[in-house]
């Protein structure tokens, strides 16, 4: 891993963006997956919906307590910790013999998988510069969509060709793989011997807002929960993270029903939006930095670009309405690219209202909470959906209401800092 002078970071960057991708390839395993596991093992719809959201149980649970692990112990401490866990989960998998078996190793994935959103904000507060932030979050939550492109396509070929269970030990393998890379380099700035002197000291005076230097007291959870904008950012990314799991679960198993794919061709064609959200995130990410200075951040005006992302991203209302492939698979990219820069925009803000770095591993896990809770319906309503009415129109309706509810939830209440004691004088627009 070489970087030019001066923009080493960038190491910390990729390390994030590739953590977030083994993340998603395992989750979208089953996805990709699920039909020859449905078949072997006699798995209805509704019950395909509980796999699929069970790893959230333990995931949500986990989420806060991650949260505070990242605080007290490090980002790097965590973040390893929870890849190691989640991955050796993956490897069992491809041992289970029961439907009950796979149940259990989704639940151990989903506790290893927790750290990683709380691990991800703490090391971007570490290591990005208040400026550059968008484009931070927005690299590391690009591999959560890179994670199932490369995944459906990757998974696809091995499962059609050497069954699920190799397509799950290769998925897990592969985060053993990650750890070897990531273990010398992942540790903060005034770590990281393969820093610059210039670079270390560029980050270390421009992450922060404080003005000082000296250390900064952790907030109590229940304070955290007394914000409004702590409300506010969490209940819009659960508007966006529903409609991220209906695609995540739902779209391969939409694509091989409704359009009479096989499992490759299903992988192919479930790969290309997420990779168009992939490059258009990043981009976004970064017109986001460039059209906010540090105070303006500072202030929530990120919010802006939030609601204009998921704006953008409720033209999913639309799917019921269109037959042809390609069309649809047009009109799931740019719904895609819309909740990608959504919920990246949406963790960015969280840490741009923070008032203390010190939170920045709590705070982001009560965000994810916020948004989980609502992932973990987005499986089990559909498979209800489908059931009932043996169509994916109501599916699609429903997410796309959310996604509005959360364009007015953003523009209304993320108007204040994040901090124990809130500011007599909201934050504008």
């Amino acid at each position: 891993m070489k970087t030019s002078a001066g923009n080493r970071r960038m190491v910390i960057y990729v390390l994030l963006f590739t953590m977030a991708m083994i993340n998603y390839m395992d989750r979208v395993a089953l996805s990709v997956a699920a039909k020859p596991i449905a078949e072997e093992f006699g798995i209805s719809p509704v019950q395909m919906g509980y796999l699929f959201s069970c790893f959230l149980w333990t995931y949500i649970l986990c989420l806060i307590p991650a949260g505070m692990m990242s605080d007290k112990a490090g980002s790097r401490t965590t973040a390893l910790g929870g890849l190691g866990l989640w991955s050796l989960a993956t490897v069992v998998t491809s041992m289970a013999g029961s439907f009950a078996t796979l149940v259990m190793t989704r639940l151990v994935m989903g506790a290893g998988e927790s750290t990683s959103y709380p691990a991800a904000a703490r090391t971007i507060r570490e290591w990005a510069p208040a400026h550059e932030r968008g484009f931070a979050t927005a690299v590391f939550n690009s591999g959560a969509y890179a994670g199932p492109a490369l995944g459906a396509i990757f998974m696809g070929v091995l499962v059609g060709t050497f069954g699920w269970r190799v397509a799950f030990a290769v998925a897990g393998a592969t985060g053993a793989l990650w750890l070897v890379f990531a273990i010398p380099y992942y540790r903060r700035p005034e770590e990281a011997r393969f820093l610059g002197q210039d670079e270390q000291d560029m980050i270390l005076r421009t992450r922060d807002s404080e003005s000082t230097g000296a250390p900064v007291a952790r907030t109590p959870l229940l304070q955290l929960l007394k914000s409004t904008s702590m409300w506010g950012v969490a209940l819009t990314q659960g508007c966006g993270v529903y409609t991220q799991y209906l695609f995540l679960t739902w779209l391969p198993g939409y694509l091989a029903t409704t359009k009479n794919l096989d499992i490759l061709h299903t992988g192919a064609y479930t790969a290309l939006p997420y990779l168009g959200a992939v490059v258009l995130g990043i981009m976004l990410g970064r017109v986001s930095d460039r059209l906010l200075g540090g105070a303006q951040a500072s202030e929530g005006k990120r919010r802006g670009m939030i609601i204009a992302m998921l704006l953008l991203s409720s033209v999913i209302l639309l799917t019921p309405l269109i037959e042809q492939t390609w069309l649809i698979l047009l009109l799931f990219t740019v719904s895609l690219t819309g909740i990608s820069t959504a919920i990246s925009l949406n963790l960015a803000l969280t840490n741009d209202l923070l008032r203390s770095s010190a939170d920045a591993g709590t705070a982001t896990s009560v965000t994810v909470v916020g948004g989980n809770l609502f992932g973990v319906l987005a499986p089990i309503v559909t498979g209800y959906v489908i059931a009932a009415s043996g169509s994916y129109s109501w599916a699609f309706i429903i997410a796309g209401i959310l996604l509005l509810c959360g364009a007015v939830i953003s523009f209304t209440l993320t108007r204040r800092p994040i901090e124990a004691q809130p500011s007599a004088q909201p934050v504008h627009v």
